[in-house]
Protein backbone atom coordinates (compact mmCIF):
# COMPACT_ATOMS: atom_id res chain seq x y z
CA UNK A 1 0.00 0.00 0.00
CA UNK A 2 0.94 3.25 -0.94
CA UNK A 3 2.49 6.05 1.88
CA UNK A 4 0.97 9.66 0.33
CA UNK A 5 2.90 12.40 2.55
CA UNK A 6 1.04 14.88 3.76
CA UNK A 7 1.51 18.61 2.49
CA UNK A 8 2.75 19.34 5.91
CA UNK A 9 5.48 17.04 5.83
CA UNK A 10 6.47 17.69 2.69
CA UNK A 11 6.05 22.03 3.66
CA UNK A 12 8.64 20.87 6.32
CA UNK A 13 11.18 19.09 4.71
CA UNK A 14 11.74 21.73 1.85
CA UNK A 15 12.85 25.42 2.82
CA UNK A 16 10.22 27.94 3.25
CA UNK A 17 10.05 30.01 0.09
CA UNK A 18 7.30 33.19 -0.77
CA UNK A 19 4.56 32.02 -3.10
CA UNK A 20 6.12 32.07 -6.76
CA UNK A 21 9.55 32.70 -6.01
CA UNK A 22 11.93 30.75 -7.70
CA UNK A 23 15.41 30.56 -7.56
CA UNK A 24 16.29 32.36 -10.62
CA UNK A 25 14.67 35.31 -9.22
CA UNK A 26 16.39 35.75 -5.72
CA UNK A 27 18.59 38.88 -5.80
CA UNK A 28 22.02 38.05 -6.80
CA UNK A 29 25.07 40.00 -5.59
CA UNK A 30 27.20 41.39 -7.95
CA UNK A 31 30.83 40.26 -7.16
CA UNK A 32 33.11 43.38 -6.99
CA UNK A 33 36.46 43.02 -9.25
CA UNK A 34 39.66 42.84 -7.21
CA UNK A 35 40.56 45.96 -8.81
CA UNK A 36 37.57 47.87 -7.40
CA UNK A 37 38.08 46.79 -3.92
CA UNK A 38 42.34 47.84 -4.09
CA UNK A 39 41.26 51.36 -5.22
CA UNK A 40 38.47 52.03 -2.49
CA UNK A 41 41.12 50.65 0.00
CA UNK A 42 43.17 53.36 -1.31
CA UNK A 43 41.08 55.74 -1.76
CA UNK A 44 39.83 55.13 1.89
CA UNK A 45 43.64 55.41 3.43
CA UNK A 46 44.48 59.16 1.24
CA UNK A 47 40.75 60.22 2.45
CA UNK A 48 42.03 59.12 6.67
CA UNK A 49 45.25 60.86 5.64
CA UNK A 50 43.86 64.29 4.31
CA UNK A 51 41.21 64.64 7.08
CA UNK A 52 44.08 63.81 9.37
CA UNK A 53 46.39 66.52 8.27
CA UNK A 54 43.68 69.16 8.22
CA UNK A 55 41.99 68.33 11.67
CA UNK A 56 45.21 67.76 13.80
CA UNK A 57 46.48 71.05 13.44
CA UNK A 58 43.15 72.61 14.31
CA UNK A 59 43.21 70.02 17.33
CA UNK A 60 46.76 70.74 18.65
CA UNK A 61 45.87 74.90 18.09
CA UNK A 62 42.79 74.57 20.22
CA UNK A 63 44.96 72.08 23.06
CA UNK A 64 47.80 74.50 23.00
CA UNK A 65 45.66 77.35 23.66
CA UNK A 66 44.53 75.15 26.67
CA UNK A 67 47.45 73.75 28.10
CA UNK A 68 50.47 74.72 30.41
CA UNK A 69 52.79 77.16 28.37
CA UNK A 70 55.86 74.95 29.82
CA UNK A 71 54.09 71.69 28.07
CA UNK A 72 53.88 73.06 25.18
CA UNK A 73 57.14 74.75 24.28
CA UNK A 74 58.65 71.33 25.79
CA UNK A 75 56.83 69.38 23.26
CA UNK A 76 54.69 67.53 26.09
CA UNK A 77 51.73 68.28 24.95
CA UNK A 78 51.01 67.22 21.22
CA UNK A 79 47.63 66.39 21.15
CA UNK A 80 45.17 66.57 23.91
CA UNK A 81 45.39 69.63 26.11
CA UNK A 82 48.39 69.35 29.63
CA UNK A 83 47.09 71.23 32.57
CA UNK A 84 43.73 73.53 31.52
CA UNK A 85 44.11 76.75 32.15
CA UNK A 86 41.71 79.68 30.31
CA UNK A 87 44.11 82.18 31.00
CA UNK A 88 45.19 83.10 27.53
CA UNK A 89 41.37 83.80 26.91
CA UNK A 90 41.13 86.05 29.73
CA UNK A 91 44.03 87.89 28.63
CA UNK A 92 42.39 88.34 25.32
CA UNK A 93 39.94 90.40 27.09
CA UNK A 94 41.93 92.41 28.71
CA UNK A 95 43.85 93.50 26.02
CA UNK A 96 42.05 95.86 24.55
CA UNK A 97 43.29 96.28 20.94
CA UNK A 98 42.22 92.53 20.52
CA UNK A 99 38.15 93.28 21.40
CA UNK A 100 38.36 96.66 18.88
CA UNK A 101 40.10 94.71 16.44
CA UNK A 102 37.16 92.07 16.23
CA UNK A 103 34.52 94.23 16.40
CA UNK A 104 36.15 95.98 13.51
CA UNK A 105 36.70 93.10 11.62
CA UNK A 106 33.00 92.18 11.81
CA UNK A 107 31.79 95.64 10.52
CA UNK A 108 33.88 95.38 7.88
CA UNK A 109 33.11 91.64 7.44
CA UNK A 110 29.04 93.03 7.17
CA UNK A 111 29.74 95.75 5.23
CA UNK A 112 31.85 94.41 2.74
CA UNK A 113 28.65 91.25 2.14
CA UNK A 114 26.22 92.89 1.96
CA UNK A 115 27.58 96.20 -0.38
CA UNK A 116 29.91 93.57 -2.11
CA UNK A 117 26.39 91.19 -2.40
CA UNK A 118 24.06 93.63 -3.87
CA UNK A 119 26.33 95.46 -6.62
CA UNK A 120 27.36 91.51 -7.65
CA UNK A 121 23.98 90.17 -8.00
CA UNK A 122 22.38 93.31 -9.53
CA UNK A 123 25.71 93.35 -11.90
CA UNK A 124 25.21 89.91 -12.98
CA UNK A 125 21.77 89.85 -13.49
CA UNK A 126 22.16 92.62 -15.52
CA UNK A 127 24.94 90.80 -17.53
CA UNK A 128 22.50 88.10 -17.80
CA UNK A 129 20.21 89.60 -20.02
CA UNK A 130 20.24 88.83 -23.94
CA UNK A 131 18.68 92.49 -24.28
CA UNK A 132 21.36 94.81 -22.36
CA UNK A 133 23.29 96.62 -25.41
CA UNK A 134 27.27 96.02 -25.36
CA UNK A 135 26.74 93.03 -23.34
CA UNK A 136 29.98 90.84 -24.80
CA UNK A 137 31.76 94.17 -23.97
CA UNK A 138 31.02 95.16 -21.00
CA UNK A 139 32.19 91.19 -19.71
CA UNK A 140 35.50 91.37 -21.82
CA UNK A 141 36.26 94.31 -20.12
CA UNK A 142 35.47 92.90 -16.51
CA UNK A 143 37.55 89.66 -17.34
CA UNK A 144 40.52 91.78 -18.76
CA UNK A 145 40.52 93.18 -15.07
CA UNK A 146 41.29 90.01 -13.70
CA UNK A 147 44.33 89.23 -15.97
CA UNK A 148 45.67 92.85 -15.41
CA UNK A 149 45.19 94.66 -12.72
CA UNK A 150 46.60 98.43 -11.90
CA UNK A 151 48.98 97.03 -9.08
CA UNK A 152 49.49 98.00 -5.83
CA UNK A 153 50.46 101.54 -6.12
CA UNK A 154 47.85 103.34 -8.50
CA UNK A 155 45.42 101.39 -6.27
CA UNK A 156 46.83 103.60 -3.78
CA UNK A 157 47.14 106.64 -5.33
CA UNK A 158 43.36 106.44 -6.20
CA UNK A 159 42.39 105.78 -2.68
CA UNK A 160 44.74 108.43 -1.87
CA UNK A 161 43.02 110.83 -4.28
CA UNK A 162 39.76 109.72 -2.98
CA UNK A 163 40.03 110.77 0.51
CA UNK A 164 39.49 107.14 1.74
CA UNK A 165 43.18 106.76 3.70
CA UNK A 166 42.81 106.12 6.81
CA UNK A 167 39.20 105.41 6.94
CA UNK A 168 37.04 102.51 7.14
CA UNK A 169 36.11 102.73 3.28
CA UNK A 170 39.67 102.04 2.77
CA UNK A 171 39.01 98.57 3.45
CA UNK A 172 35.43 98.00 2.00
CA UNK A 173 35.38 99.96 -1.74
CA UNK A 174 38.42 98.95 -2.87
CA UNK A 175 37.60 94.84 -2.93
CA UNK A 176 33.72 95.57 -2.71
CA UNK A 177 33.45 93.32 -6.44
CA UNK A 178 35.18 90.54 -7.04
CA UNK A 179 34.82 89.81 -10.84
CA UNK A 180 35.10 86.17 -10.70
CA UNK A 181 32.16 85.90 -8.37
CA UNK A 182 29.92 88.31 -10.76
CA UNK A 183 30.89 85.82 -13.50
CA UNK A 184 29.23 82.78 -11.62
CA UNK A 185 26.67 85.26 -10.73
CA UNK A 186 25.76 86.17 -14.07
CA UNK A 187 26.33 82.09 -15.28
CA UNK A 188 23.62 81.28 -12.57
CA UNK A 189 21.49 83.83 -13.65
CA UNK A 190 21.62 82.46 -17.29
CA UNK A 191 21.01 79.02 -16.28
CA UNK A 192 18.58 79.17 -13.50
CA UNK A 193 16.00 82.13 -14.83
CA UNK A 194 14.81 81.40 -18.07
CA UNK A 195 14.18 84.43 -20.61
CA UNK A 196 10.52 82.80 -20.94
CA UNK A 197 9.62 83.83 -17.49
CA UNK A 198 10.99 87.73 -18.05
CA UNK A 199 8.16 87.23 -20.86
CA UNK A 200 5.13 86.83 -19.42
CA UNK A 201 6.23 89.05 -16.60
CA UNK A 202 5.51 91.48 -18.97
CA UNK A 203 2.43 90.63 -20.65
CA UNK A 204 1.56 90.64 -16.86
CA UNK A 205 2.44 94.09 -17.04
CA UNK A 206 5.53 93.88 -14.40
CA UNK A 207 8.45 96.05 -14.90
CA UNK A 208 11.99 95.15 -14.83
CA UNK A 209 12.38 95.99 -11.54
CA UNK A 210 9.61 94.62 -10.36
CA UNK A 211 10.73 91.35 -11.90
CA UNK A 212 13.93 91.91 -10.16
CA UNK A 213 12.64 92.10 -7.21
CA UNK A 214 9.17 90.01 -6.44
CA UNK A 215 10.94 86.93 -9.06
CA UNK A 216 14.62 86.80 -8.94
CA UNK A 217 15.73 87.39 -6.09
CA UNK A 218 13.32 84.80 -4.48
CA UNK A 219 14.96 82.16 -6.76
CA UNK A 220 18.45 83.24 -6.21
CA UNK A 221 18.95 82.04 -2.63
CA UNK A 222 22.02 79.68 -3.84
CA UNK A 223 24.23 82.53 -5.47
CA UNK A 224 23.21 85.47 -2.18
CA UNK A 225 24.45 82.68 -0.01
CA UNK A 226 27.55 82.20 -1.94
CA UNK A 227 28.50 85.93 -2.17
CA UNK A 228 27.78 86.26 1.03
CA UNK A 229 30.08 84.02 2.37
CA UNK A 230 32.88 84.61 0.01
CA UNK A 231 32.76 88.33 0.11
CA UNK A 232 32.69 87.79 4.24
CA UNK A 233 35.19 85.40 4.67
CA UNK A 234 37.92 86.58 2.16
CA UNK A 235 37.90 90.16 3.85
CA UNK A 236 38.24 88.51 7.39
CA UNK A 237 40.57 87.49 6.46
CA UNK A 238 42.47 89.73 4.81
CA UNK A 239 45.00 92.53 6.31
CA UNK A 240 47.53 93.81 3.68
CA UNK A 241 44.43 96.99 3.06
CA UNK A 242 44.72 97.95 6.37
CA UNK A 243 48.83 97.63 6.31
CA UNK A 244 48.43 99.93 3.78
CA UNK A 245 45.73 101.67 4.13
CA UNK A 246 45.26 102.31 7.85
CA UNK A 247 47.82 104.31 10.26
CA UNK A 248 45.31 104.41 13.29
CA UNK A 249 45.29 101.73 15.32
CA UNK A 250 41.45 101.95 16.46
CA UNK A 251 40.57 100.98 12.89
CA UNK A 252 42.63 97.78 12.98
CA UNK A 253 41.04 94.63 11.91
CA UNK A 254 41.50 91.50 13.77
CA UNK A 255 44.02 89.94 11.38
CA UNK A 256 46.27 93.11 11.59
CA UNK A 257 46.30 92.84 15.27
CA UNK A 258 47.35 89.50 15.28
CA UNK A 259 50.03 89.28 12.41
CA UNK A 260 51.29 92.26 15.11
CA UNK A 261 51.51 89.71 17.74
CA UNK A 262 52.49 86.38 15.79
CA UNK A 263 54.83 87.77 13.14
CA UNK A 264 56.57 90.68 15.31
CA UNK A 265 55.80 89.83 18.88
CA UNK A 266 54.66 93.35 19.74
CA UNK A 267 51.79 92.21 22.70
CA UNK A 268 52.53 94.66 25.04
CA UNK A 269 51.23 93.57 28.53
CA UNK A 270 51.61 96.80 29.80
CA UNK A 271 49.02 97.96 27.99
CA UNK A 272 46.45 95.13 29.59
CA UNK A 273 43.15 97.29 31.81
CA UNK A 274 44.48 95.00 34.64
CA UNK A 275 48.14 95.48 34.58
CA UNK A 276 49.41 94.89 37.84
CA UNK A 277 53.09 93.69 37.76
CA UNK A 278 52.41 90.02 39.05
CA UNK A 279 49.50 89.58 35.94
CA UNK A 280 52.25 91.21 33.77
CA UNK A 281 54.55 88.69 34.52
CA UNK A 282 51.72 86.07 34.11
CA UNK A 283 51.10 87.37 30.70
CA UNK A 284 54.68 87.14 29.58
CA UNK A 285 54.76 83.55 30.27
CA UNK A 286 51.80 83.51 28.42
CA UNK A 287 52.87 84.98 25.09
CA UNK A 288 52.62 81.61 22.96
CA UNK A 289 49.70 80.09 24.58
CA UNK A 290 48.19 83.80 23.87
CA UNK A 291 48.79 83.39 20.08
CA UNK A 292 47.23 80.06 19.61
CA UNK A 293 44.06 81.26 21.76
CA UNK A 294 44.37 84.70 18.98
CA UNK A 295 44.16 81.66 16.42
CA UNK A 296 41.05 79.77 17.75
CA UNK A 297 38.91 83.79 18.60
CA UNK A 298 39.61 84.47 14.60
CA UNK A 299 38.23 81.00 13.29
CA UNK A 300 35.29 81.14 15.01
CA UNK A 301 33.02 83.10 12.86
CA UNK A 302 33.65 81.59 9.40
CA UNK A 303 33.04 78.06 11.51
CA UNK A 304 29.74 79.19 12.83
CA UNK A 305 28.94 81.20 9.26
CA UNK A 306 29.67 78.28 7.03
CA UNK A 307 26.75 75.99 8.38
CA UNK A 308 23.83 78.00 8.23
CA UNK A 309 24.77 78.62 4.77
CA UNK A 310 25.84 75.18 3.23
CA UNK A 311 22.95 74.27 1.70
CA UNK A 312 23.05 76.99 -0.96
CA UNK A 313 26.28 77.48 -0.92
CA UNK A 314 27.05 73.99 -2.43
CA UNK A 315 24.10 74.02 -4.87
CA UNK A 316 25.09 77.69 -6.00
CA UNK A 317 28.24 76.78 -6.64
CA UNK A 318 27.59 74.03 -8.67
CA UNK A 319 25.15 76.12 -10.85
CA UNK A 320 27.12 78.83 -11.03
CA UNK A 321 30.16 77.44 -12.33
CA UNK A 322 28.47 75.91 -15.10
CA UNK A 323 29.46 77.16 -18.66
CA UNK A 324 26.29 79.42 -20.21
Amino acid sequence: MAVIESPSHHEEATPSRRPGASPASRPRRIKEPASDRVLNVVMIVVLIIFCTTIIYPFVYIVSASLSDPRAVSSGEMWLWPIGVSLDAYEAIFDYPAIPRGFLNSLFYSAAAMTIGTAVTITGGYALSRSDLVGRNALTILFVLTMMFSGGMIPTYLVVQQLGLLNTVWSIILPTCVSVWQLIVTRTFFQTTIPHELLECSLIDGASDLRFFGQIVLPLSKPIIAVNLLLYGVATWNSYFNALIYLTDESLYPLQLVMRNILLENSFDPSEMTNADPARIAAMQKLADQLKYALIIIASVPPLIAYPFVQKHFVKGMMIGSLKG
